[in-house]
């Protein structure tokens, strides 16, 4: 199994200056490859505490040129925000200047406070997504971007540098709803998974996505890959104390954030699927229930449990690669890097030697 580790400087209250919060996320992506794990990440948000990342490929450029072999990956570069002919320079720049070590991860986005920060029209955001992802595609395919679509035109222009080779087997898109996930699967992009939903809902959309790339694509899709907040340690009701305690408050972070707590997403145009979370937190104890559940769905425990946690995962979604958060709602430095240590040490190497799940759980390759 491929192992990854993520930062995504997280400052909750501001209770440290936003550049100790780097510090210490940045001292613990520089671990990344010595400690042995395959890729380092980073997410995309704007304008809040929530995550301070407003460039991920700026982030990752930094750590191709701290690292030499580790990939890349961005979770996620989201598309409605940006000029997609710039992001495809970007990838393709990035790409150049690392060896060919990214994983390229795309979404759409779900923040209103960034939205409307970017004066971008959220009702658009699918189509928007949709033609920015095949225009980007294209263009690292072709060496050239043009697209004529209903909201992008853009004539054709060479790509310099020219992409390095096929982005096809490492582009991922973040899909929370049925329609994204087809709008993926679609155009041959593989699915990014943070555990959100009940696995019954997950397993069912996954097999809607793996039918509809076949048809589309003509080949097997990649195995998934999923991203999770993970909590390590030797005592197992510490473990589950601190999980609530810090899985708990950053699920109150995304709360905040995207508001939630809120109506407006119901209100949207493809975010249907967002608004009912609305109506779940807002139902009597319907907080308390949401947080335990997200909680739970969450990778903590002994290395034991965790380790078991995950090969669960692999069953429930066929994934391949999984991707742990380690540093997150206010979490002490120490502690942080206490809890990626110790996965790295007693979980990671057991992942890391399972066959692939093509071959563990008797998938087509």
């Amino acid at each position: 199994m491929h192992v990854g580790m993520s930062v995504i400087f997280q400052n909750p209250g501001e209770e440290i200056p936003d550049q100790q919060v780097y510090q210490q996320d940045l001292a613990l992506a520089m671990q990344a490859e010595p400690l042995g794990f395959d890729s380092v990440w980073s997410v995309e948000h704007h304008f809040t505490n929530y995550t301070m990342c407003p460039d991920v490929l700026q982030f990752l450029t930094y750590m191709a040129g701290a690292t030499k072999s580790i990939q890349l990956g961005s979770m996620v570069c989201v598309l409605p925000w940006h000029d997609p002919l710039r992001v495809i320079e970007q990838i393709s720049m990035l790409d150049n200047l690392s060896g060919g070590r990214l994983i390229l991860g795309l979404g759409r986005g779900t923040g209103k406070v960034e939205f409307d920060g970017f004066q971008t029209d959220m009702g658009t955001a699918r189509l928007r997504f949709k033609e920015s992802t095949e225009m980007v595609l294209n263009a690292l395919e072709n060496g050239y971007a043009e697209y004529h679509g209903e909201l992008l035109d853009q004539p054709r222009v060479d790509i310099r540098p020219r992409p390095l080779k096929s982005m096809r087997g490492r582009a991922f898109a973040a899909a929370v709803s049925p329609d994204s996930a087809r709008i993926m699967a679609e155009m041959g992009v593989g699915i990014l998974i943070v555990p959100q939903k009940p696995w019954k809902a997950v397993r069912q959309e996954l097999q809607d996505y793996r039918d509809v790339y076949r048809d589309a694509n003509g080949e097997e899709p990649p195995p998934p890959m999923v991203a999770g907040w993970t909590f390590v340690d030797e005592n197992a009701d510490r473990a589950e104390e601190k999980a609530r305690e810090f899985i708990g408050g950053y699920w109150d972070s995304i709360i905040e954030h995207y508001q939630f707590d809120k109506p407006h997403l119901k209100d949207i145009p493809g975010y249907e699927h967002h608004g009912l979370i609305y109506d779940r937190l807002t139902a009597p104890g319907g907080l308390e229930m949401m947080t335990d559940f997200f909680i739970d769905l969450q990778l903590w425990g002994t290395p034991e449990q965790v380790y078991d946690k995950i090969v669960k995962l692999q069953d429930e979604t066929f994934m391949d690669s999984y991707m742990g958060v380690f540093s997150y709602a206010g979490m002490d430095h120490a502690e942080a890097d206490r809890n990626m240590n110790l996965f790295a040490r007693e979980v990671m190497p057991e992942l890391q030697a399972l066959a692939p799940v093509h071959e563990r759980l008797g998938m087509p390759a």
